[in-house]
């Protein structure tokens, strides 16, 4: 069997992969930046579903870009997003990650309401000054409480990536936060996950130029 296996040399272990993924595509494009972001969740799964699934709003990955440039934060909410998201690319371009789950005040504000830790996650993000973008990778209880403050006018994100997985109020909470009047990234269904939240913020920032 080991004959059989092709010796690739690291740096050209992704760059073979991004062909394989659009040669399997069988032609099926995007514009860019678009196109990018669909390769992109597609290495980071091994699923072509999110050739189908993925939604953008007008220009999202464009807008989502842009904020970077000028020095955006993304706000997560799981510490494997936020693991996930090159710092290198963040530090160029000015920007900070955050994720707030293992925060105490977090905690027992969430004890106190009797909420989840990421719908406070999303008060918190309120709080935050500069431009923000809001990568949520497990929790549609995120998406909710999110959506609340947007309308409330307490919060308003340059780009929403919109990517728990699931099967409680997953589908439901992608769907609201596509009516939010924000720009948003959502894989719509119950596909998603942390992986994918941080994958979509790296096709971002490595498009991105500063």
């Amino acid at each position: 069997m080991l004959e059989k296996i092709e010796i690739v040399k690291p740096m050209e272990i992704e760059k073979r992969s991004m062909e394989i993924i659009t040669k399997e595509l069988g032609g099926r494009t995007w514009p860019e930046p678009e196109f990018s972001v669909v390769k992109r969740c597609i290495h980071t799964s091994a699923d072509f579903d999110y050739a189908d699934n993925l939604c953008f709003s007008e220009h999202a990955v464009q807008k989502g870009i842009d904020a970077l440039n000028a020095g955006a934060s993304i706000v997560t909410d799981t510490k494997m997003a936020a693991s996930g998201i090159s710092k290198k690319r963040m530090a160029e371009c000015g920007g900070e990650v955050y994720c707030f789950m293992s925060d105490p005040d977090v905690a027992e504000t969430a004890k106190e309401k009797g909420c989840t830790r990421a719908a406070v996650c999303m008060e918190k993000a309120a709080s935050l000054s500069g431009e923000l973008i809001i990568a949520v990778g497990n929790a549609p209880t995120a998406l909710i409480r999110l959506y609340e403050l947007i309308q409330e006018g307490k919060i308003a994100p340059a780009l929403i990536i919109g990517a728990p997985v699931g099967f409680v109020n997953v589908v439901e909470a992608k769907e609201l936060i596509m009516t939010a009047g924000v720009p948003y990234i959502v894989p719509r269904g119950r596909k998603g996950g942390s992986n994918i939240a941080a994958a979509i913020c790296n096709a971002m920032l490595y498009q991105g130029g500063r």
